[in-house]
Order: C-alpha cells, then sequence, then structure tokens
C-alpha cells in the first residue's frame, strides 16, 4: 500500500454557526515558529465582518431572553467540550510555540475562566442592580441590561486563554459578539469555534474572525450596528483608531491594555459589566 497523506485542517471562519471560507477567497499562510508545518488560515475581510455582525444582531434577541441560569449552562458546557478536547489544544499550542507545561496551564486557565464566568451569569445582576432613594412617592430600580453587538479584538499574545477572557464576560452579560482572533497565534482561535458549535451555544452568538488586525481594526471600532468595542493591546495608535471612531455612533469603547491574561487578575465581574448598560426604572409607591 502506498503511504497515506494526513489531511491537513483548513482553518475557516466561524460566523452564524457555520464555518465558511472568507467571501474574498484570501488566506494567510502561516509557518509555525519551527518552519516545520504550513496551514492556510482565512484572511477575513470587511464583507466577512458585516456578516458576523447581521448575524450578532439576528441572534442577539433570542441570547439575551435566555434565562440568566440557561446562560450560565451554556458557559459551563463550553468549560466541558473544551476539557474533552485537551489534547487537540494540546498540539495547537505546542505547534504555535508553547512549551508542553506552559500549553497545559494556558488549557488548564481556559477551563477555569469558562467556569468562573458560568457561576457569575446568575448573580451578577443582584451585586449591580440597586434600589436608589428618591424624595417622591416612587420606587426607583436600577438594574443592568446587555448592550447588544460587541465587536473584540482578542489579545495578540495568547492564543486561547486570551480569546477565552473576552468572549466569556460579554456573552455571560447577554451579548453577542464577533472577535478578531489573534494574527501570529490563530490556530486554537477555529478550533474553539468548534467547541462552542457543540456546546449548545446559538448560532450567531459568538462569530470569530481570522486575519490581519490592520486591516479591521477600523471596521471593528466604525460600524453603526455595533454598540461596543473591546480592545486588547497597547499600541497607542491603535487605541487611537478605536475611541476615534467609536464616537461615530457613541459606542462604548474598552480597552484591556497590558493585561496577563493567565492570572486570575484578569477575570472579575466587572468585565462583565463593561459591555451592559444601566436602566432606570421608575414604580408609583402602592400601585
Amino acid at each position: 500500500m502506498s503511504k497515506r497523506e494526513n489531511i491537513k485542517k483548513t482553518y475557516k471562519l466561524y460566523i452564524g454557526g457555520k464555518f465558511p471560507r472568507t467571501e474574498s477567497g484570501r488566506y494567510v499562510k502561516w509557518i509555525d515558529p519551527k518552519n516545520s508545518t504550513a496551514v492556510n488560515i482565512c484572511r477575513g475581510s470587511r464583507k466577512d465582518f458585516r456578516n458576523a455582525v447581521v448575524s450578532a444582531r439576528s441572534a442577539f434577541s433570542g441570547w439575551c431572553s435566555k434565562t440568566a441560569y440557561n446562560r450560565s449552562q451554556i458557559l459551563y458546557r463550553i468549560g466541558e467540550m473544551l476539557e474533552g478536547r485537551r489534547s487537540q489544544f494540546m498540539d495547537e499550542l505546542m505547534l504555535q510555540g508553547e512549551s508542553q507545561k506552559a500549553a497545559e496551564n494556558e488549557i488548564n486557565q481556559s477551563i477555569d475562566r469558562l467556569i468562573y464566568y458560568a457561576g457569575w451569569a446568575d448573580k451578577y445582576q443582584q451585586v449591580f442592580s440597586r434600589v436608589n432613594p428618591v424624595a417622591l412617592s416612587y420606587f426607583n430600580f436600577s438594574y443592568p441590561e446587555p448592550t447588544g453587538v460587541v465587536s473584540a479584538i482578542a489579545p495578540e499574545e495568547t492564543s486561547l486563554i486570551g480569546l477565552v477572557s473576552i468572549v466569556a464576560p460579554i456573552i455571560t452579560g447577554g451579548n453577542t459578539v464577533v472577535v478578531l482572533a489573534s494574527e501570529t497565534k490563530p490556530l486554537c482561535s477555529i478550533t474553539f469555534a468548534e467547541v462552542l458549535h457543540t456546546s449548545d451555544v446559538p448560532g450567531g452568538v459568538v462569530n470569530i474572525l481570522t486575519g490581519y488586525r490592520s486591516e479591521l481594526l477600523e471596521h471593528f471600532s466604525s460600524h453603526m450596528d455595533v454598540n461596543a468595542i473591546v480592545y486588547c493591546g497597547s499600541n497607542k495608535d491603535e487605541i487611537k483608531i478605536v475611541q476615534e471612531k467609536a464616537a461615530l455612533n457613541v459606542k462604548r469603547p474598552i480597552v484591556y491594555s497590558d493585561e496577563n491574561w493567565l492570572d486570575n487578575k484578569g477575570q472579575d465581574p466587572y468585565r462583565i459589566l463593561n459591555t451592559l448598560e444601566t436602566k432606570t426604572t421608575w414604580h408609583p409607591v402602592g400601585i
């Protein structure tokens, strides 16, 4: 028998619960640090991003209307599925230059982070809601609501933990998200999309693109149907673009600079609050 050729994985985009190729037909030839493996990564375009926003907007009403307990169950399920595919992520992290110990630590932290936010899904409203004192015969309630569609630029220096750390709090709060994966370490992003695909997450809640940050950053920041943008990085020019373009429709810019995503300081309930809006309701006393 002739020697069998291994079937190499095609790293596509993840939009609306499906795995399409980029509409432009372009790709990035990614080569591992040891120059031993080359794979093709879809080079996402502006049109891909717009399609992802449409999917995210369509999924928003269904996702935000789910009970907090149900969202908690789904986040926990993502952690379960990630645990079950540990060996696949180990291989990809090590292919991208991580040592075996560092790869194992990153997977453990990613799973723990998902479980952490699963625990907060049905608790953050109690923490951040309040009854406000007023001088009239009214009750005045303030409570957090999801802001809508969030675009996100994942950390460049990590492949998995950074992506998980920004996606988890966004969807915990009932938002939907379009995220641009790390440009230099993109492999785990689409494999993580496969985990999402089998984890009861409705199509369109999380959309993952790969490609060049310099090409897509402006579109992520300026799109008029995006309600908030999360940017991870310390490039001052990029931060300026995000803040200026976000002002076009008064979307909220959230900037995470110089974060150590492997540290427990990379998680807290205030990261959920960052992509929520506070709604205040007046109610007459005695009616």
